[in-house]
């Protein structure tokens, strides 16, 4: 049975709730009703709380969930506390379509910065290749879209910080090819980034940008001896 019925299958669409029949997580996401979705999941008297986790993924005709219409609509601490219980921030249509490309779609500013704090992918493409950026962008939410693209920007940094601090505290990869000092070199500089990253004043995309052709300047020597060949001396 479908959750809702759609006229159209893109995120602006409006999703218009079956007459007799919602969802009771669904009834909390269009009212924006988070004590009434915290009864649903911690009251056992409550009659559908057996089943609350079950209509928390229930979908559309498109592959909607409640999370979804959540995130159109801006409602903030419904979808901090659907996270909570172990929703599917990454959830995607057979489309492609996240919950972030939705509130992307429809300008929720601050809806994009709670699921971007929450984990949410950013950069997952939906069937045109669009990342959310792309479909803010599409429908001329520039304030949304420059926000993804720093977003962006911050997220390959910090990336490749815990790429590179994975890489020097695995002893196998490391053995007999770096020295202390080179260990040290590298984990100070991701140290120095992390720093930065948690106290920068109103960074731009440049800037972060520019923080990660720094790293890389100094990673570069060190990564150029993990990835030379191994030199094995002949016995005898």
């Amino acid at each position: 049975m479908a959750l809702l019925q759609l006229t159209l299958q893109e995120p602006m669409d409006t999703m218009v709730p079956e007459t007799e029949r919602e969802n009771p997580v669904l009834s909390c996401a269009l009212a924006g009703d988070v004590e009434g979705l915290k009864q649903l999941f911690e009251d056992p008297e409550d009659p559908t709380h057996e089943k609350v986790g079950q209509m928390l993924f229930e979908q559309d005709v498109v592959g909607r969930s409640p999370l979804f219409l959540a995130c159109m609509l801006g409602r903030i601490e419904v979808i901090q506390e659907m996270a909570k219980h172990g929703v599917d921030l990454n959830q995607r249509t057979p489309r492609g379509y996240s919950p972030i490309h939705c509130a992307a779609a429809w300008g929720q500013l601050d809806t994009l910065s709670t699921m971007v704090e929450l984990g949410a992918d950013i950069v997952a493409n939906n069937f045109r290749g669009e990342k959310a950026r792309d479909v803010a962008l599409r429908y001329r939410k520039t304030d949304c879209a420059d926000f993804l693209e720093l977003s962006e920007a911050k997220q390959v940094l910090e990336l490749y910080i815990t790429q590179i601090q994975q890489t020097i505290t695995d002893s196998e990869k490391v053995h007999g090819r770096l020295n202390k000092e080179d260990k040290h070199t590298a984990l100070k500089a991701c140290e120095a980034k992390s720093e930065w990253i948690r106290n920068g004043k109103s960074p731009t995309v440049q800037d972060f940008v520019d923080q990660k052709i720094q790293l890389e300047t100094t990673m570069t020597p060190i990564f150029n001896k993990l990835n030379a060949p191994r030199e094995y001396r002949r016995k005898g």
